[in-house]
């Protein structure tokens, strides 16, 4: 199968979008922010569409499986960067952190259980389904940043940030959780 699939060139187009994004950010005008918060946006809808046209075309590949969950993090590592740039917070640059934090330590958890055979103890729930869905919404608010017909876009996307931190760290437990006996078990020689 060829790699430059449907799927795989929106999981591209995710990536690419980085360095966009990071350019509008900074721009000394209001439509820079707005504009970096539709392509933000517009990079979360790709992470649905990609793996359900892999799935529904049958183009399911290695490659698209690799990438996907790469860009996730870039992009989302991206925003809360940009985020902490601006607006440095404690509890911004905390929940910053903590969704980082937990990005690292969990792939790093997947590629160990891989390696030894026991991925799908560690396989995505509806639990990150839903943390990814409040995390989206919650950074395209905040990379809006601006007040909308009268609401705080930007403290409304802080609130659904915050909430996906801490469905963050609630997934994170549930994984370790099931990675427990692994991770607790002797090495034998």
């Amino acid at each position: 199968m060829t790699p430059y699939t449907f799927p795989n060139l929106l999981t591209a187009l995710r990536i690419a979008l980085i360095p966009v994004i990071v350019g509008l950010f900074y721009l000394p005008y209001g439509w820079g922010d707005i504009l970096a918060c539709t392509l933000f946006a517009i990079a979360g809808i790709t992470d649905t569409l990609d793996g359900y046209f892999a799935r529904r075309s049958g183009q399911v590949s290695r490659l698209g499986a690799f990438l996907d969950p790469v860009a996730d993090k870039l992009i989302v590592a991206t925003a809360l960067v940009l985020i902490v740039s601006r607006d440095h917070i404690w509890y911004v640059t905390l929940t910053a952190a903590v969704i980082i934090g937990r990005e690292i330590a969990i792939s790093a958890l997947r590629e160990w259980m891989a390696e030894i055979g026991a991925r799908q103890k560690v396989a995505v729930s509806s639990l990150g389904k839903f943390k990814t869905i409040a995390q989206i919404v919650g950074l395209s608010m905040m990379l809006f940043y601006q007040d909308l017909w009268g609401l705080p876009i930007y403290r409304m996307g802080l609130a659904l940030t915050v909430l996906a931190a801490v469905l963050t760290l609630w997934s994170m437990v549930i994984y370790l959780r099931a990675a427990w006996p692994e991770l607790s078990a002797n090495t034998r020689s």
